[in-house]
């Protein structure tokens, strides 16, 4: 059954007007008055409705079941990514919506080669903001990861009141999956490093701020890979696959 993000109020019962880009979608799909569709708007839970109008540019849909399902994770994950090359980034946030993750943090740290400007970083986040609910969409979720504006690593380093951060280090003593097998499900926040990883001094600064280094073995992930991987291991864990 087709699903699609409505930003705006759904109210059981109501019929409401479908955003441009969605009743272009349910037009190209070919569907038909009194076909059913699923809605949602990011707040959770989502509402089974009938088609009520169809035209190019132009449709509506009557909300008549709300369904309160949730397919999150139990425990909190939050990615801190620093500022890959070229679309990485869209693929990096793709892909950790469909694996769970609830926060996003874009980091500008030494060795980025992405620089963005105020203009340019407003005009990346609308265009995640499109990737995140595309893939809520596609995933089954009903709730919207948050999307923070890009921040420089040493002030989100310096954040107070944080859950468990971890940074991914090939220097590591000990694994992200041995960590993970020796402690209970919580709230933890991945901090990724870019192309070229994380410098020393981000690292030893990571560490004063209490940042725990695990690694994922010998072998050197790319950017795109590791921060991915890392969910997976955890969600593999604590049973949030």
């Amino acid at each position: 059954m087709p699903r699609f993000f409505c930003n705006q109020a759904l109210t059981l019962g109501a019929t409401v007007q479908l955003p441009t880009d969605v009743a272009h979608h349910v037009f190209v799909l070919r569907l038909q008055i009194g076909d059913i569709i699923h809605l949602f708007n990011g707040e959770g839970g989502s509402f089974v409705a009938s088609i009520t109008e169809i035209e190019k540019k132009r449709a509506s849909a009557e909300l008549k079941l709300f369904l309160p399902e949730e397919v999150e994770l139990p425990y909190s994950l939050s990615l801190a990514q620093a500022l890959p090359e070229g679309s990485k980034m869209d693929w990096i946030i793709e892909k950790s919506i469909e694996l769970g993750v609830g926060a996003i943090q874009p980091l500008a740290s030494q060795r980025c080669v992405v620089r963005l400007s105020a203009e340019r970083a407003e005009k990346k986040l609308e265009h995640w903001r499109g990737i995140i609910s595309a893939a809520a969409e596609q995933c089954g979720r009903n709730r919207l990861a948050h999307l923070s504006a890009p921040l420089d690593l040493s002030k989100w380093l310096a954040q107070q009141d944080m859950h468990q951060r971890i940074m991914l280090s090939p220097r590591a003593d000990q694994s992200l999956a041995e960590w993970a097998k020796h402690h209970p499900p919580q709230a933890v926040a991945l901090l990724i490093g870019p192309e070229g990883g994380l410098s020393d001094e981000e690292e030893q600064l990571a560490s004063r701020h209490g940042v725990l280094s695990l690694s994922m073995g010998p072998r050197i992930l790319r950017t795109e890979t590791a921060g991915l991987a890392a969910v997976s291991i955890l969600n593999a864990a604590w049973g949030g696959m």
